[in-house]
């Protein structure tokens, strides 16, 4: 355990910063979810910190002041793309506090990442939040309300790191183009990777691919999560404004230069582009800007000092290659389908399904979420399951919203006709024989769902009182009791006929693998004719959801 952060100790944390981004900095680039990036979050995160290493081991001094001035200077030296930029900020915020040479105990450390905070968002004209900014903000509020109750560096970053992830699960909550997408925010998933990586150091440990990919969670399931969002670009090339995204140093400043002519700079590449970035100092300064006049960018930039490491890049031309790549991948077929519970979903997506929509009962998608999802898929035809009789509308309504896609819907009730309908799917077949032969399969499932009323009614024979178990099918009650099993069996011998050969269990989030199995087996011996099935699916609302077939 650490009271304090010796100069060592700190060389080691961002080596294993490092490292550790580096490791997974594929799993970052794939939350990118903008059309045209100015580069991979997380490779441009991960060049920065190597950067910034590299400067670092230049330094033979053991000096924490040294030390924290090369970590700074490499990271700025190597800052590329806003993610990069901003990492370099927060760096530079940290060591900024490090370097004055007190014990780094928690109460340093927490005003290292409040200066950290501070630093970045100075550094962008327009914060955004939603984004790594978010992250580092709540971090930094955290640590400053919590230090003094810390004496142990270790556990306190853990406590960070955890404020960290809570506020990584927000980001799709306040930058919309996150939620529609289904991710979390790219920058944010690099920021927490690195602090993983430097609790590991503190704790000497050895850093693998498993052991980060916690960082990246939110509310979404692992694919959504991870899953390769390019195939949601949809953009015409007038959306984007700005043709040319322009990267340089000023280095070597005139000697009549000042910290103010920095600023004006700033200034002068607003009124000519957005995403400017103009960080620095007397020494070096970082400029980035999206502009369609790339040579008024240089000019301003030349009456400071010289100019190094030119990069201008044609976005116009990246978007065009992107859609291009698309349009030479685009499938004939695909699939979307609407659910509620992780299990249910795992097997929708072990079913091909290329897109699944979290819906159900008491969650209905509007019918821009369903088009949303139809549009991220990248086919011409697209065969929809709503899985509920009240989202069939709404999925039919989605058919006007959609662009260069013809939306199929299979009039899926029920999540084990949606499971029949993506079984009957043959990618050789045609559109047509493929929307038959899904159609006619629907109807070779029988289903019930066992659930709890919610108020005290009177339905056909029955009189269900608040709180009563109930099992029904898509049209009608069909048992009730106060027991779940006791109402399940009641309700397959309602359902079941002389036909059917497998009984398939799908237990909801209330029911435990072990209530399930004993289900299983209590109806095995009930029906010796049958095969009896059990799966975990996770769903709200329903104990059961239960097929013959």
């Amino acid at each position: 355990m650490h009271k304090v952060i010796s100069s060592t100790d700190f060389r080691k944390m961002i080596i294993s910063g490092s490292r550790t981004l580096d490791i997974n900095r594929a799993k970052v680039d794939a939350l990118n979810v903008f059309p045209v990036p100015d580069g991979d979050t997380g490779t441009n995160m991960s060049l920065t910190l190597q950067s910034a290493v590299r400067e670092m081991s230049a330094c033979s001094s053991n000096s924490i002041a040294e030390i924290c001035d090369a970590v700074a200077k490499g990271a700025l030296k190597g800052a590329r793309g806003n993610s990069g930029v901003i990492t370099s900020q927060i760096l530079r915020g940290i060591c900024s506090v490090f370097r004055e040479g007190k014990p780094i105990d928690c109460r340093i450390f927490a005003k290292a990442l409040e200066s950290g905070t501070k630093v970045a968002y100075g550094a962008v004209s327009i914060p955004k939040e939603g984004t790594i900014l978010t992250v580092i903000r709540m971090m930094g509020e955290y640590a400053v309300k919590n230090a003094g109750r810390n004496k142990d560096v270790d556990a306190f970053l853990d406590d960070i790191i955890k404020e960290g992830d809570r506020a990584l699960a927000m980001t799709p909550e306040l930058l919309p183009v996150l939620k529609k997408a289904g991710v979390v925010d790219s920058g944010g998933v690099g920021l927490m990777t690195i602090l993983r990586g430097w609790r590991a150091a503190l704790a000497g440990e050895e850093i693998s691919e498993d052991e980060v990919e916690g960082a990246a969670q939110a509310k979404k399931s692992e694919e959504e999560v991870f899953g390769d969002n390019s195939d949601i670009i949809n953009l015409d090339l007038g959306e984007i404004e700005f043709a040319y995204c322009t990267e340089f140093f000023v280095i070597n400043l005139k000697k009549s230069t000042t910290l103010a002519d920095i600023e004006r700079l700033k200034e002068k590449l607003m009124r000519i582009g957005d995403s400017v970035i103009c960080i620095g100092d007397l020494e070096l300064v970082k400029v980035h800007v999206h502009t369609n006049t790339p040579g008024r960018a240089l000019t301003y930039a030349l009456e400071l000092g010289e100019l190094d490491r030119i990069k201008i890049e044609n976005m116009l031309e990246e978007n065009r290659q992107v859609r291009a790549k698309r349009e030479r991948e685009k499938k004939q077929m695909g699939m979307v389908s609407i659910c509620a519970g992780k299990g249910i979903s795992d097997i929708f997506k072990d079913l091909f399904v290329d897109k699944v929509i979290e819906g159900g009962q008491t969650m209905n998608p509007s019918a821009n979420d369903i088009a949303d999802a139809v549009m991220r898929v990248n086919a011409s035809n697209v065969f929809v399951f709503p899985n509920n009789k009240n989202i069939i509308l709404a999925a039919e309504q989605a058919k006007a919203l959609v662009e260069n896609r013809t939306i199929h819907v299979i009039p899926t009730k029920n999540v084990p006709q949606g499971f029949a309908a993506a079984l009957a799917f043959d990618p050789e077949s045609s559109v047509a024989e493929n929307k038959t032969n899904m159609t006619n399969a629907i109807g070779d499932v029988k289903v019930g769902q066992v659930t709890h009323a919610v108020r005290t009614t009177t339905v056909g024979r029955f009189h269900i009182n608040e709180g009563d178990i109930i099992g029904l099918d898509d049209k009608k009650i069909l048992a009730k009791g106060a027991d779940v099993e006791e109402t399940l069996v009641s309700l397959i011998s309602k359902l079941k006929d002389p036909s059917h050969e497998v009984i398939t269990l799908y237990y909801g989030e209330e029911v435990s693998e072990e209530q399930a199995e004993a289900m299983k087996e209590k109806l095995s011996e009930l029906y010796p004719d049958c095969e009896v099935d059990a799966h975990f699916g996770g769903q709200p609302v329903y104990y059961y959801i239960v097929s013959l077939e």
